[in-house]
């Protein structure tokens, strides 16, 4: 049975609330000075932490509750007569629920304080009271955020004032989340200020930060669950993007949208990518987004049906009338015209979302891969390179016209899934070969896909994520009409591939740079 309470809250919602119906349930409460004068100026009986421990809050009010007597009445066991006669010895009473929620140290990292007030937000007493309540959980119930009250209430009237072990397990579990979180963000906070910062990129101990914003109806397939998480500081995050119109994100959803407009953010100009279970089906550049879009579309629209598009400008009226032309799970974008968003909502499946513009710019991430009881860990794939850069080891120059196609081509080939290959012609993709075994194999796709189209592949510009292990993918791409090829370079057979395309008189390129994705 709750007999004693203890409040302490930074954050009042809720706790005038919470503090009556303790009252109803004859629950004495005791309080920390700026909430005891909070609940008293609403007309509830309080006991201040003096009257209990004859101590005064120190240091201006960094100490309040770091006593002997306080943790001893929260973390002892009613089962244990030692336990019993220590606190009878002093006067003191079990306190069997403890109600806490730490200062906003993390609203303080989202508002840029100083480092002083940030210190100051470092919660000492309140954790270590969640703490110690949470420990001996099967004696203290432990209430660590305002949206926790309504539930424990309706726990406390349906088992007539009492509390299931279950229950309080749970809310213990949930007290050493939050404080584990709590101090992942202060550990960060201190890391920032750190010199050689980029040694600890991957320290011995990996914790991640993240909250959960919804779960999803499931995840690739029906039978699997999923939920999206965010991470609650980071400054630019593809989930903020507003859903403008159309059903709910899903979890392919989402991960096709991510690398959509990844995809875009490697162009400065104009450009539109279409994405197809994460990897690109169609990508265009122009003077504007109707023409981006077009090139995109026309490089695969049988791939393109059920894509995604990721816009890194404004879609206006003309371009929406295209893309309802077809069907599209998703389209995002900085923006969208008043009358073409109208246009885009008479689709109603086709999600419409609208991101802050620097979502389409190159930014440092990291990225994870679960295994059975492990995880891999890597820095994202920001390196591109300059064409400048770029070694020529064949004995033919590229020409001005096909370096601007190999450099588009570089570009793309980056987030295609491995192998990879992409054929382009200026600034636009006109084949893609993806995620094929054999990179030979990938060649042929993108040839292949391109005729398709009816896409002349003569004069165009071929990228490789990797190299080629030998001459056949050349042989195969000079039948194409390909008369320039980009690759990183490295096999222990680039002679041969060099002397393949000096034989068909092909430009080629070493770039020195793999762009493999699995």
């Amino acid at each position: 049975m709750i007999k004693n309470a203890l409040i302490s809250v930074y954050d009042k919602k809720g706790i005038e609330r919470l503090a009556k119906e303790l009252c109803g349930f004859g629950i004495k409460i005791i309080a920390t000075s700026g909430t005891a004068s909070f609940l008293k100026e609403n007309g509830i009986e309080v006991k201040s932490i003096e009257d209990i421990i004859d101590v005064p809050e120190l240091l201006g009010g960094r100490v309040k509750t770091l006593h002997p007597g306080i943790f001893a009445a929260i973390l002892a066991d009613r089962e244990k007569e030692e336990h019993i006669t220590n606190l009878k010895r002093f006067g003191l009473e079990f306190i069997d629920l403890v109600v806490v929620n730490l200062y906003p140290f993390e609203e303080g990292l989202k508002e840029g304080r100083e480092a002083e007030d940030m210190i100051e937000l470092i919660d000492i007493g309140g954790a270590s009271l969640l703490r110690a309540s949470s420990k001996n959980y099967k004696y203290c119930v432990s209430l660590c955020s305002p949206s926790q009250y309504e539930g424990f209430l309706e726990e406390m009237k349906a088992n007539g004032g009492e509390v299931s072990l279950q229950y309080r397990l749970n809310q213990a579990m949930k007290v050493f989340k939050n404080i584990s979180r709590y101090d992942h963000l202060i550990a960060n906070y201190f890391g920032s200020f750190l010199e050689g910062k980029e040694e600890e990129l991957f320290p011995d101990v990996f914790t991640f930060d993240l909250k959960k914003v919804i779960d999803l109806r499931y995840g690739e397939n029906p039978h699997q669950r999923s939920a999206l998480y965010r991470e609650p500081t980071a400054s630019l995050c593809i989930l903020d993007a507003t859903v403008l119109s159309g059903k709910s994100m899903s979890y392919n959803n989402w991960m096709d949208t991510d690398a959509a407009v990844s995809v875009v953010a490697e162009f400065n100009t104009p450009a539109v990518a279409i994405m197809k279970h994460a990897s690109p089906c169609g990508v265009g550049t122009g003077e504007n987004i109707y023409d981006a879009y077009n090139k995109a579309y026309i490089t695969d629209p049988v791939s393109a049906f059920g894509g995604i598009i990721a816009s890194n400008r404004e879609i206006d009226l003309q371009t929406a009338e295209d893309i309802i032309g077809s069907f599209f799970e998703v389209v995002i974008a900085p923006s969208f015209e008043g009358r073409a968003l109208k246009k885009l909502c008479t689709k109603k499946n086709l999600r419409i979302l609208k991101t802050n513009p620097e979502v389409f710019s190159v930014s440092p991430s990291i990225r994870c891969y679960s295994l059975k009881g492990g995880m891999l860990f890597q820095e994202g794939d920001s390196a591109m390179g300059i064409s400048d850069d770029w070694e020529v080891v064949s004995d033919r120059e590229p020409t001005e016209k096909e370096l601007k196609s190999l450099e588009f081509a570089w570009k793309v080939v980056k987030w295609v899934k491995s192998n990879g290959i992409v054929i382009a012609m200026g600034d636009r993709a006109i084949g893609i070969g993806t995620g094929q075994p054999s990179r030979v194999d990938s060649v042929e796709l993108a040839i292949k896909k391109a005729g398709s189209q009816g896409h002349y592949t003569g004069g165009t510009a071929l990228a490789s994520d990797g190299f080629f292990p030998f001459r056949d993918a050349i042989d195969a791409a000079a039948r194409a009409g390909v008369s320039a090829i980009v690759e990183p370079g490295g096999s222990i057979r680039d002679q041969q591939v060099i002397e393949a395309a000096n034989e068909h008189e092909i430009a080629l390129l070493f770039t020195g740079t793999r762009h493999f994705r699995h």
